[in-house]
């Protein structure tokens, strides 16, 4: 019960972190948070990689299932559990929640209780959807999340948020129902009277879909895996899936930014892996050069428009364009190190993306610009931010020692060895220029606003941030120091996991 404790104890104290008054909500929450970022640590101690096939019918860790509803001839249950795929995320999303509150304690001066509340009950929503094992319990908690997101835009956001709020709630939700179709067309067709996602897995992989009068079941399977790759593209985001992300990111509240780049970017990459790439290998396998096309396309062409860019934060959402690529060519190739680096790379773009968006906050904050053109020479009134900053930007760079680093390390390997993609070292090599065009333009924006003589077009006094708003950056980058330095606190587990995906355990991919 120790998930559903997490979850509970996370959705109630977002009930009263919405209550409290505002003077106390934000030191209120902070404490709150920290119970399930206590409780995730308590799953990471206990687990020891035993139970890691959440698709090939093995016992996972925490597991616990119920009858929960009967519709005709199919039955609906509350199904949790965890395996090394899912309990990294679960412990990044704590760590982000915790740290993210923190660094809202100087920007969000009204409504605070409100602001809290709803980031608390996005968290819960959040741990739902990484252990839900039902599809519509799963589903429940993945439409749950955009709520709080869709708000904390809306109210609290800048001068074009209604327009932000609007754009994420549609593209999204237009998202779901493709993906809702696609998944319950397979679900019909298959010799099943359950929605609970190992078992639909197993009958797919064991090639039990039936034929439906309209079409053949090739056809049918291939349709669902469209269907469901365009709703969780539109998540990641790929390209050209992804016009929704900066002006999400560019209006949205520093913390929500961070939240939104850190874990919920992270939702549509981890239903990739669950849904398209494990139910439905065949498909993937037998398409992996188109997809492995729109992930080098979605690292060059973010990177590029980054490039192009003069709003800190804009360049560091369309970093998040660019750095998503990488994971879907991970996960294509099939192989341990793919698909086990692409996991591994959902978790430091989590802390490195997370820090970087905390990074310009803190910057804004005191500048109250975020234009590159605005301002120059900071390194001299604000050097710890700053030099987290420089950090943050050198994982992003893949310097080694980082967390930054290891991932594409292990997704280069991997995506290098596929026997899945043809051609696969010349999409490897063409993705790899992608940190090329990476280090160009966070090294341009660096030197144009934290080095040289001092200036601000802006009418503020530059001084050092307060204690809270660095303390979270500080933790942030020793995260993506210790993860690149030993990425086997997590990718042990990682690697047993994906070896279960029958794909990567058949060895379809080539090289392990």
């Amino acid at each position: 019960m120790i998930i559903e404790t997490l979850m509970a104890v996370t959705f109630v104290g977002s009930l009263v972190a919405f209550i409290a008054p505002d003077r106390y909500a934000g030191e209120l929450a902070f404490g709150i948070s920290a119970l399930p970022l206590v409780g995730s640590l308590v799953l990471y101690s206990r687990f020891d990689g035993s139970g890691n096939a959440l698709m090939d019918g093995g016992q996972l860790a925490f597991e616990n299932s119920a009858e929960w509803i009967s519709l005709g001839a199919y039955s609906l249950n509350w199904h949790v559990g965890l395996d090394g795929i899912s309990l990294p995320l679960i412990v990044l999303t704590t760590v982000l929640t915790t740290l993210a509150i923190v660094s809202a304690w100087t920007p969000i001066d009204e409504r605070q209780s409100q602001f809290y509340g709803l980031v608390l009950f996005m968290e819960a929503g959040l741990l739902g959807v990484f252990s839900a094992l039902d599809f519509f319990v799963w589903f429940v908690f993945w439409e749950a999340v955009l709520v709080p997101l869709y708000l904390l835009i809306g109210v609290w956001g800048g001068p074009r948020r209604k327009y932000a709020a609007i754009k994420v709630f549609v593209y999204t939700n237009v998202a779901s129902l493709a993906m809702f179709i696609g998944f319950v067309a397979l679900v019909f067709n298959l010799p099943v009277d359950t929605f609970d996602l190992p078992t639909v897995a197993q009958s797919l992989n064991a090639g039990e879909l039936q034929s439906p009068s309209w079409t053949s079941a090739s056809a049918l399977k291939t349709g669902a895996f469209i269907a469901m790759f365009a709703g969780f593209a539109v998540k990641v985001p790929v390209v050209p899936f992804h016009t929704w992300l900066p002006d999400a990111h560019v209006e949205a509240p520093t913390p929500v930014s961070v939240l939104l780049a850190g874990v919920l970017l992270k939702m549509g990459t981890y239903a990739l892996l669950r849904f398209n790439f494990t139910m439905m290998s065949d498909v993937a396998t037998a398409n992996a050069e188109i997809i492995a096309i729109f992930a080098v396309v979605s690292v060059i062409y973010g990177a590029l428009l980054a490039l192009a860019q003069q709003d800190l934060k804009r360049i560091v959402a369309y970093s998040s364009v660019s750095s998503m690529g990488y994971v879907l060519l991970g996960l294509v190739a099939y192989t341990t190190f793919g698909v086990g680096g692409a996991t591994f790379q959902m978790l430091s773009h989590g802390l490195i993306s997370g820090l970087m968006f905390m990074a310009v906050g803190v910057i804004y904050n005191t500048t109250h610009t975020r234009m590159v053109t605005d301002m120059s020479g900071l390194a001299d009134r604000m050097p710890i931010t700053v030099g987290i900053l420089i950090g943050g930007a050198f994982g992003y760079m893949g310097l080694p020692l980082m967390s930054g680093f290891a991932a594409e390390f292990f997704v280069f390997l991997g995506a290098f060895r596929s026997g899945t993609i043809s051609g696969a070292p010349v999409f490897t090599g063409v993705a790899m220029f992608g940190i090329v065009i990476v280090a160009g333009y966070l090294l341009f924006a660096m030197q144009r606003t934290l080095f040289g003589p001092f200036r601000l077009d802006t009418d503020y006094e530059v001084g050092r941030a307060p204690l809270h708003d660095v303390a979270p950056l500080f933790a942030l980058l020793l995260l993506v120091i210790a993860l690149g330095v030993a990425p086997e606190l997590f990718f042990d587990m990682i690697r047993d996991a994906v070896n279960h995906i029958p794909a990567v355990e058949a060895g379809v991919g080539g090289g392990h």
